[in-house]
Parts: C-alpha cells; structure tokens; sequence
C-alpha cells in the first residue's frame, strides 16, 4: 500500500494481454491471489481475438515500436479492505469502471509477497465488438513484407538465400488475414483527462468503504505546493536510489506544512518550488544529465530556503468573533495545535543548527568523545522532528481534513468572512445605536453559519453514501 495522503492508481499499456491476463490471474504464478473476475464478454476468446485484430491492424500500419493490445489499471488499497470479501471487493472496482466506459475488463485482488501492498489489478479492452463483424480467410497463403504491405509471391520476401527477410511474414491458407470485429482504439483511453478521471473515480470508491478518517485518500494534483512520492515497483534495482529521493521529497513536503501552518501564501511557496527545484533540476539535467543525487540535493537546499522564510514569517494579528460560531471556535483551536505544534519544530531545528555548529568546532585529538555526544544528540533530535512532522499531519486528518493545506485553505476563507462579519456588525451599531430586531440577527448569524459550513466542505473529505451491507459483508 502506498504511505501517504494520496492515492495510488497507476495505469500502463500492454503489448500481450492475454498473457498479462493469465499472470495476474493464475494461482500458480501468483502467491497471494485472493479473487478475480471478468465482466461477462471478457473471455478468452475475446482477449485472443482483441490481440490478433490489434495485431494485424499495427503491422499493416507499418508503425515501429510495439503493438498495444490492451491497458491496465494498478489500484492500491488500503490494508484494512481486508475486512470485506474478496470477491466483493474485485467485483466492486470492475463493474464502477465497467459501467462508466462499457468496455471489457479482466481483474484480479493480490497481496505482495510481504503483505503490505493489497491492490486489484485491472485489464481493460479499449475496443468494444461490432455488431456486425467481418473476418477474411486466406485462401492462399498470404505474404507480407517489412512495412506489413501485403506481396504476391513468397520470392518478394525473401533474401538471395531463398530464407524469409527479417520482419517479413506469412499467413497461411485457412487462417484470418484480416478482420474487422472490433471497434477503432478509444482515443480517450491515451489522454492524461481519462486517466486523472479514473483516479479520482477510484479515488472516492475507496474513501466511501474506509472506516476511519485517517485512511481517506485524496488524488494528487500536479503543479500544486507538494512533491509527488513514487512507488517502488517488485525487484526495482534502483529501489534504493528511488527510497532516497522520496525521503527528500518528503522533507520538502513536511516543511511545507509547516510553512502553511504559519501563513506563508501559497503563491510564496508554489515560487520557490517553481524557482529552487523545478528551474535548478532543468539547468542541471541540461549541464549534466540526470544525477539522483544532485535532484536530492536541489530539494534540500529549498527545503532550507523555505525553512528560512518560515522564520522571519509571521501572522498578522487575528479579529476574535464576537458571535457565538462554534464551527469557527473549533477551527481556532486546531489551528492553535498545529501552531505550537510548528513552534517546537522550529525551535528543535534552532537547536539542531546550534548542535551542528558546535560539532563542527569539536576538533582535534581529543575531541572524539565530545563529537559522539553531539552526533547522538542530533540523531534524536532529528528522530523527534521527523514524529513532529507527522504528528502535524495527524492532526489535521484527526479533523476530518484531508492534510494541512486544505484545513489552511478553509482556515483564511473564514477568517476573512468572520472579519467582514464584525466589521458589518460595528458599522451597522454605529449608525443604528440600538440592536437590530432579534430575528434579523439571528437570520444574519445563521447565514454565516450557513457559508462557514460550505467553505468547511471544501477541504474536508465528506465520506460517500455507504455501501449495503450485503455487498461488503465482512470476510472475518
């Protein structure tokens, strides 16, 4: 299962279906296989004959590369899916996708081999069937060469040997040589809109089954103040490399809570990551190609800079509302948590800093026991900022907030909105110099209320209508 607030749903092209079908099915090759299934036209003979027809249509296009054949959909599950029936849940993820865009699709639920990755596996055709298909069968045996342009004599295919060219073919007599039981690829399928579609699809399926808060998942969006985190796929030899360069994206992400917490605006931040790691990694890939390392050290150094600015930043002093709004009391009091919360970050990494200058000054013979102190003091001190860190994400999702961004986002509409409130109020009392009759305020309050829970909404991840009881009974 991928760690984090974001969803994972990967999608990737295959140029053997049937065979991805088999592996992903198949209790022999697979350790943990708990469930499959098939949407009710996706049989055998169906994926054999998607592969041919796709098959024979690219080698008449005379295109390079590899045919695609089908597509597939990764989904990672939270662990405690476990809970309900394999066969429900397989079937659940199938048939969203199934109904939404009609086109067959094969699926299987896995474990990893250590268990800590449950996920569906989920093949798709990107072709429906014609209502009225039509196949052609050789009458003579029928040759092709490297461009895939149909010849009329074996000779035409063949080198001074007498042997068959590379890339050249035959299809005997008897066999389809050409058939027309499908429909054209669904251009769809290729674009990034369809696949950031499904993502949020499945995406919202998963939060609607979740039991607690703390397991609602969000899509993560491009161009936005994180660093995206990638997996790391079965037997990956730069498992190592990729687990470095996500704890340096991670750093950066923590940081940005906490400069959120503090105020920093969202453009502020969105410009040193556009300026110190998107600008800097580009120079750097153009100078020396790509180097891990280097990509690392470039998030560090504006992890650093951002950390710099959350220093000298501060809040500017906030009205107190003088109506009686616990929705906004209790926003107050959570972001009073993840404020002293920051401060102890802050001030952990002052002491940090100062530690590591005086183990810098440690020098000489009979230094070495005062070194290793220091290097243990700033081990720990590390180690607790790192639980600090996650102890700021926990609690906003403790409030039913998807991560600190969105609770700020809330946080600044409706401290403007209480503020524009009270202003309202004072203006209104010195014109007036009398209360207003009680139900027109009331009626005033009411309406804030009324906007204070819509802006709550937006960054809260609302569960989705449950799921009856007899489709996701539990397994256990």
């Amino acid at each position: 299962m991928l760690i984090g607030r974001h969803s994972f749903v990967r999608q990737s092209k295959l140029s053997d279906v049937a065979g991805r079908i088999d592996y992903i099915s198949n209790p022999k090759r697979q350790e943990y296989l708990y469930a499959t299934y098939q949407t009710k036209g996706a049989t055998p003979e169906f994926w054999k004959n998607l592969a041919r027809e796709n098959q024979l249509e690219f080698k008449a296009s005379g295109s390079a590369g590899k045919c695609i054949e089908g597509r597939e959909f990764i989904i990672a599950l939270p662990e405690s899916f476990v809970q309900y029936r394999t066969d429900d849940v397989v079937r659940l993820f199938t048939e969203i996708f199934h109904t939404r865009y009609g086109v067959e699709c094969s699926a299987a639920l896995h474990h990893n081999k250590r268990k800590t990755n449950y996920h569906i596996h989920l093949v798709f055709s990107e072709r429906k069937l014609l209502e009225n298909p039509e196949v052609k069968i050789a009458a003579r045996n029928m040759f092709y060469d490297e461009q895939g342009k149909h010849r009329r004599t074996k000779k035409e295919i063949t080198d001074e040997h007498g042997n068959i060219r590379a890339g050249c073919s035959i299809i005997p007599k008897g066999e389809v040589y050409e058939s027309h039981i499908f429909t054209k690829k669904d251009e769809w399928f290729k674009s990034k809109a369809f696949t950031k579609e499904v993502k949020e699809m499945f995406t919202e399926t998963i939060n609607r089954y979740v039991k607690e808060e703390s397991e609602k998942l969000s899509v993560f969006q491009q161009g936005g103040v994180y660093l995206p985190t990638k997996k790391i796929g079965k037997n990956n030899p730069k498992a190592a490399e990729i687990r470095a360069d996500n704890a340096a994206r991670q750093e950066w992400n923590r940081t940005v809570d906490v400069a959120l917490v503090e105020g920093v605006p969202e453009e502020e931040i969105l410009k040193i990551k556009r300026e110190e790691i998107n600008e800097k990694t580009l120079e750097s890939i153009k100078e020396h190609g790509w180097i891990p390392d280097m990509f690392r050290q470039i998030v560090r150094d504006a992890k650093d800079f951002l950390q710099e600015l959350i220093f000298k930043f501060t809040l500017p002093p906030k009205p107190i509302p003088k109506i009686d709004l616990q929705e906004w009391k209790d926003m107050q009091k959570l972001m009073g948590k993840l404020q002293k919360q920051s401060q102890e970050i802050k001030f952990m990494q002052q002491d940090i800093s100062s530690l590591k200058q005086q183990l810098s000054e440690a020098r000489g013979l009979f230094k070495g026991r005062e070194r290793k102190s220091l290097e243990g003091k700033i081990q720990e001190a590390e180690k607790s900022i790192n639980r600090m860190h996650r102890n700021l994400e926990q609690i906003a999702k403790q409030e039913g907030y998807s991560d600190v961004q969105s609770f700020v986002k809330v946080y600044n509409k409706s401290e403007k909105l209480v503020r524009e409130y009270n202003e309202e109020l004072r203006a209104w009392r010195n014109q007036t110099g009398q209360k207003k009759e009680e139900a027109r305020e009331l009626a005033k309050k009411a309406s804030v209320l009324e906007k204070l829970h819509r802006y709550q909404q937006e960054g809260r991840q609302q569960p989705m209508r449950s799921a009856k009881k007899k489709s996701m009974d539990r397994e256990r």
